[in-house]
């Protein structure tokens, strides 16, 4: 029974902590497909609700009057056309009176004329004496709003904000960033685990010791060698290849950690045999330990995806602010500093961000902790 009570409270606290990971992602999930003015009233979590707004409009001018049965009519909408299942529930004239009269009630103006609006935002608008206005009556109400949810967000952020230029550019630096460092690193941890040469514990010493070195202390270093070496072979100081040798460099002391210990962890006896069959190291390398190794390196490549999609500091600094160059990061922080107040550009913008990660994660998912316990536990 203890033990049954134990189990149960493991698994409410793991479902617990699911629930607060995964709300922050629903929360903009439903907010980045929301309409934008009842996002920027209301929280996402009253998004399958009605909501209340208070709004106004305007009717036309004594432009377009008509005369009937001897009176002056001016009517209209005052949604424009736009109601999007929009219903009137109070309307007024003044600031104090925008929630006195009902929606189809008749109100009378100072002038005397007498103004009906009704829920749908039609009005009628009546005098006895020809309308001189030039600017049409001011009307303010109450209206509620059924749930709208929309893809203008996605549209409007991918083709006039830049970020689909962005997505793009990203992808341009992550995936060789991705796949140079697993390549070099794999062929560096099978030396250090299975090939006996001098200075090998030196080396895993120093790879062990990089680990622990902040990029920030590194980057200005590797930035000046950069500027000083890419000159000579003429290549450009602010581009892809530059960014593509920093995410590597940075990269490799965990790459090479992680499946050097992986690495070390599998049989001895398989590489024995390969061996006492004429096997050399290349063949063993490419045909047993890369395939064994797949879930180290799936391991490390959502590491190093993750790092380097969600990065903006060696982004900015070895590609620097060029709009055609710019990565989602980049262009998500000007969003913020010139968009700011408009919630849904910022919503969808960060989740079109965090969409390929995701991707990414649950995707190769079920080999990240095998990877990451068979490589720590069995380390030799």
């Amino acid at each position: 029974m203890r033990m049954d009570m134990s189990r149960f409270l493991t698994h409410a606290l793991l479902l617990l902590m699911v629930v607060l990971w995964t709300l922050p992602t629903v929360g903009l999930l439903v907010s980045s497909i929301r309409d934008k003015d009842q996002l920027s009233v209301t929280g996402w979590w009253s998004a399958l609700t009605t909501t209340e707004r208070t709004d106004q409009g305007r009717t036309d001018a004594a432009a377009a009057q008509v005369q009937e049965n001897g009176q002056y009519v001016i009517s209209g909408d005052l949604f424009d056309g736009d109601a999007a299942g929009r219903q009137i529930q109070f309307f007024g004239v003044t600031n104090s009176t925008y929630n006195d009269n009902a929606a189809g009630s008749t109100i009378t103006l100072k002038n005397g004329s007498n103004l009906t609006v009704n829920a749908d935002g039609s009005y009628r608008w009546v005098s006895a004496e020809p309308f001189e206005t030039t600017r049409g009556q001011r009307v303010l109400y109450i209206a509620e709003t059924p749930p709208r949810f929309t893809l203008e967000n996605y549209a409007e952020v991918l083709e006039s904000e830049g970020i689909g230029r962005s997505f793009i550019n990203s992808f341009t630096v992550t995936i060789p960033a991705t796949i140079i460092p697993i390549l070099i690193a794999a062929f560096a941890a099978y030396a250090l685990a299975w090939m006996q040469f001098p200075g090998r514990s030196v080396l895993v010493a120093v790879v062990v010791g990089l680990l622990v070195v902040p990029l920030q202390m590194s980057l200005i270093p590797i930035l000046r060698l950069y500027n000083g070496v890419m000159p000579l072979f003429g290549a450009e100081s602010k581009s892809y290849l530059g960014i593509w040798l920093a995410h590597t460099g940075f990269g490799l002391p965990l790459a090479i950690y992680l499946l050097r210990n992986y690495m070390a962890s599998l049989p001895k006896e398989i590489m024995e045999s390969a061996r006492m069959d004429g096997a050399s190291h290349f063949n063993i390398f490419t045909t047993m330990v890369l395939p064994l190794s797949f879930p180290a390196l799936a391991s490390f490549a959502i590491f190093q995806f993750l790092w380097v999609w969600n990065d903006l500091l060696v982004a900015t600094v070895f590609l620097g602010n060029n709009d055609r160059q710019l990565v989602l990061t980049g262009r998500l922080r000007e969003l913020i500093g010139s968009r700011g107040d408009n919630w849904e550009i910022l919503t969808s913008g960060a989740f079109i961000s965090i969409i390929v990660p995701l991707v990414v994660f649950f995707a190769l998912q079920r080999y990240f902790v095998r990877g990451l316990l068979a490589g720590s536990v069995k380390g030799g």
